[in-house]
């Protein structure tokens, strides 16, 4: 029998391939000939050891998907195949090949095809087709090549046009049930035209319905699996089946269920589904983008700032759920003044997270297509990064970026937050200051423990905001870190009596704690410690003023 072999590389062990099991599954439809077989990689394996995994199962059919930061290493991998195996047929598919494949083909000779789209019945008609006794008449969907005249044949683009109807990913052999998260797609297509997202001309909407949806979580939580990633492009883009899908979710309640949500389209009946789930449940991830109207026009996206941050505001109040917020930097009209701006905003009201990120160019969104009318520039090279615009400089994306690692340090991270926030909404220029701080210090590319972090952020608030020193040192203490380092403090753990004189902030005092304290502006703070650990968080924490 012949065989397929599928080339799996994933950015991460967490992270699992969505359409090798989504494609695998629908072969019960279709009179099919062929042996499956998997090689399985993350971008830290070695490449000499994946090529002869290949080559080893001596495939005659090579299947991939293609997405930004493993493009590199599948090149790297297949090329090598080629060279050893040249009468392999390599089939690529992903978001890489949304766009024009034309010059990608004639650059890379041992790619002999690829599927732009959705490759669930175009990959099968093309298997079907390369088994025949044809050579240049391909005419399947979505399929693009070169002929054996150097003739580029391009079939436009694959749309599974009944998606509700197609064999369900988790029947697949190649399902992987061993990771920590599930993808569920449970759409194809958007309502919105995001200009830089793939989905943006994604049309018509396309949906399972709820019922069926039911049934696959309840396989998924049969399996033991907590943490369901939603792929639904605009999760409340219709507000009578988010009701319904919130409600299914509020059925499972010992899950987490991730997904992204458009604040601006928060209508209340909406809000008041989100407010009454259990604890835990879900976790959105808010589309903001950008906090300027301007910005969000020139992307094509729906919904005023305004109404957005109304329901931001909203889903950031509730306790039963986490928020985060994010933000692109390189947009159209972006500049580095309102980015600082946003980010202020939005820890003004509490996200739970604010994920900075550079903008993307990815093949076959409208804002590639319009890159020179728009006065952006962005590299060739995968992950298509912007490189300058008319309104932000390289130097300034590159401050952006900077600014998106001390975010991540400190506002997301637990451990930093409450002072971190604290001190972006009492002081307007902190968030510039600690910026330029780490450019200086050149430490933003290099991986800090939350010791070094804490170290970091008490050398620039001696330099900057002395008044805060007291408060770091109360986090340090909260989060554990050793005492014998604890920085601008002198810690003691002289006799000191707990008694009504101390106003408590968390916990109890109990006989046989370790106490420690220090003093700062008249106030003693004071720390009780499990006596039976050398390091440990407090067990409770209050002042004496």
């Amino acid at each position: 029998m012949k065989k397929i072999t599928w080339l799996d590389i994933n950015s991460s062990y967490s992270h699992s391939s969505a359409a090798l099991p989504i494609i695998e599954a629908q072969q019960v439809n279709h009179t099919f000939d062929f042996e499956w077989s998997v090689v399985n990689a993350t971008l830290k394996s070695d490449i000499r050891e994946l090529v002869a995994d290949v080559v080893e199962q001596m495939p005659q059919i090579i299947a991939y998907t293609s997405w930004l930061f493993t493009c590199d290493m599948i090149h790297q991998v297949l090329a090598r195949v080629k060279a050893i195996m040249p009468d392999v047929i390599v089939i690529g598919g992903g978001p890489e090949y949304l766009g024009d494949n034309r010059e990608f083909l004639s650059s890379h000779k041992y790619i002999d095809y690829v599927v732009r789209g959705e490759g669930e019945e175009s990959f099968y008609s093309l298997i079907k087709y390369i088994s025949s006794d044809k050579k240049d008449i391909c005419s399947v969907d979505g399929v693009c090549y070169m002929t054996q005249n150097g003739e580029y044949v391009d079939n436009s683009i694959a749309k599974v046009m009944k998606f509700s109807e197609l064999e369900l990913p988790e029947n697949s052999q190649f399902f992987d049930w061993d990771k920590p998260f599930v993808q569920l797609e449970t759409t194809r297509g958007c309502f919105n035209s995001c200009a830089f997202c793939v989905s943006g001309n994604d049309k018509p909407l396309r949906s399972q319905s709820v019922d069926q949806i039911r049934s696959r979580i309840e396989t998924i939580s049969q399996r033991g699996i907590k943490d369901v990633r939603v792929l639904d492009r605009t999760f409340n883009s219709n507000p009578r089946r988010a009701i319904d899908m919130l409600r299914l979710f509020g059925e499972y309640s010992h899950m987490n269920f991730h997904l992204e949500l458009h604040p601006a389209l928060l209508t209340n009946e909406i809000r008041e589904e989100i407010q009454i789930l259990p604890d835990g449940v879900l976790h959105i991830e808010a589309g903001i983008q950008s906090l300027d109207d301007k910005v969000l026009s020139a992307c094509g996206r729906h919904g005023e700032k305004d109404r957005a941050l109304d329901g931001l505001r909203y889903l950031c109040a509730l306790s039963n759920i986490e928020t985060h917020a994010d933000l692109i930097a390189g947009l159209p009209f972006y500049t580095l003044e309102q980015i600082y701006k946003d980010v202020r905003t939005l820890s003004e009201i509490d996200a739970g997270e604010i994920q900075l990120e550079s903008l993307k160019l990815l093949p076959g969104t409208a804002m590639r297509r319009d890159a020179e009318t728009l006065g952006i520039f962005y590299s060739p090279l995968s992950p298509y990064e912007v490189l300058v615009t008319k309104d932000i400089s390289m130097m300034e994306l590159a401050e952006a970026m900077v600014l998106s690692r001390v975010l991540d340090f400190y506002y997301n991270n637990s451990a930093w937050n409450s002072l971190f926030r604290r001190l972006i909404c009492e002081q307007e220029e902190f968030l510039k200051r600690i910026t330029a701080f780490f450019i200086d210090k050149k430490c933003y590319n290099q991986p800090l423990s939350q010791e070094k972090q804490g170290l970091i952020l008490a050398q620039f608030l001696n330099q900057n905001y002395h008044t805060y020193s007291s408060a770091l040192s109360i986090e340090w203490i909260k989060n554990g870190l050793s005492l014998r380092k604890i920085p601008n403090q002198e810690i003691h753990s002289s006799p000191i009596v707990v008694d009504s004189r101390v106003e408590m902030f968390f916990g109890e005092y109990s006989e046989g704690m370790r106490v420690y304290h220090f003093t700062e502006g008249g106030i003693v703070y004071v720390f009780g410690f499990d006596r039976g650990k050398e390091h440990s968080k407090p067990l409770f924490f209050g002042v004496i003023k």
